[in-house]
């Protein structure tokens, strides 16, 4: 009994400082204690320019961007040595396309998809805080003919109407980042009335058509629980949720969870344990932006990709930039120690 309620105790002091070292990151922010001295032991990751830097390379190495709502009404399915590196398209490339031009003519609320892509690169952000921040990355998205997918919690930091519909208007996807099992104390009935009803609401900004959950680190809850009870697709007409609709047996996954894009490692629920072990043997990590643009230009990145972003994390600005990177760098820590008591 002792070394149950002890364990407890530790999982407990563990989120509370989650939550407090988040609670740190906004006074820092209001307050400016952090001044740009000590900021030369950050090289600069995480700008919106190297993210426009990012998405240019991509574009220039020939991948096509797709919402996740158009991945899953274009229904790509896995494609022998598909996640193979290649350096350009060959003809039996363009020849395939062209035969799915034929099938996929899919008239999406974000644009009209014409072809099926042999390498392309599935756009997402987790709109967790800052959403005014998810507004640039929108903008830089629109200037270069892309279009994401947005995914928009109900916390006030993230459910910002007016940052919601300017994203909208440029014709990305928006799509809700549901929490409710945690957010309705691991109610079940609960949570699927307040999931309905906060999908209602998003609906009035965009015709969602996919979901995607929130990880909730300092949560006990999984927000993917809540399908336990009820049926996204056949109970809300949706057509797509990341954790449960994509093969990652055929897609390579890419998250900046824990400001660095070798996160998973101290990720509590955004990473795909089953298949990390292979993209880490076939040596498909990066831990920098320009690690992945590096990859990219040389040819060795996967063809197929699910890019997830925190647009919380991108700015220019070195001491929003610093302060991120400080909180965050503690955070991982935290989270580090979290995984390890929950895998005991």
């Amino acid at each position: 009994m002792l070394g149950t309620s002890t364990s407890s105790v530790t999982a407990l002091l563990l989120l509370s400082l989650l939550k407090k070292l988040d609670k740190l990151r906004d006074r820092m922010e209001s307050t400016h204690r952090i001044t740009k001295s000590p900021y030369h032991r950050y090289k600069m990751d995480f700008t919106l320019k190297i993210y426009r830097k990012l998405l240019e390379t991509l574009q220039a190495q020939g991948y096509k961007f797709l919402t996740f709502e158009q991945y899953c009404m274009l229904g790509l399915r896995p494609q022998d040595e598909s996640l193979n590196c290649v350096t350009a398209e060959s003809p039996s490339d363009k020849q395939q396309e062209t035969s799915a031009t034929r099938e996929a003519n899919i008239d999406s609320p974000t644009h009209q998809i014409t072809e099926s892509p042999t390498r392309f690169i599935i756009l997402r952000h987790d709109v967790d805080l800052k959403a005014e921040n998810s507004v640039e990355t929108a903008k830089i998205e629109h200037s270069l003919g892309i279009k994401a997918s947005y995914y928009f919690r109900v916390v006030p930091d993230s459910d910002k109407p007016d940052c919601i519909k300017a994203i909208a208007d440029m014709g990305h996807e928006i799509g809700y980042h549901y929490e409710d099992m945690s957010l309705c104390g691991g109610n079940p009935e609960k949570a699927v009335v307040h999931f309905a009803e906060k999908l209602a609401y998003f609906r009035t900004y965009y015709p969602v058509k996919t979901i995607c959950m929130h990880g909730a680190p300092t949560s006990q809850y999984d927000s993917k629980d809540i399908w336990q009870f009820a049926s996204y697709k056949n109970d809300f007409d949706l057509i797509g949720e990341p954790y449960f609709d994509v093969d990652f047996s055929d897609l390579f996954y890419l998250t900046d969870t824990g400001r660095r894009w070798d996160g998973y490692k101290v990720s509590v629920r955004d990473k795909i344990p089953t298949y990390q072990d292979v993209w880490t043997a076939n040596g498909w990590v990066y831990k920098r932006t320009d690690d992945i643009i590096r990859a990219c230009n040389n040819g060795s990145l996967p063809n197929r990709i699910m890019i997830t972003t925190h647009p919380q994390r991108w700015t220019d600005s070195k001491v929003k930039g610093m302060q991120e990177a400080i909180v965050q760098n503690l955070k991982n820590t935290v989270k580090y120690l979290l995984i390890k008591w929950r895998s005991k």
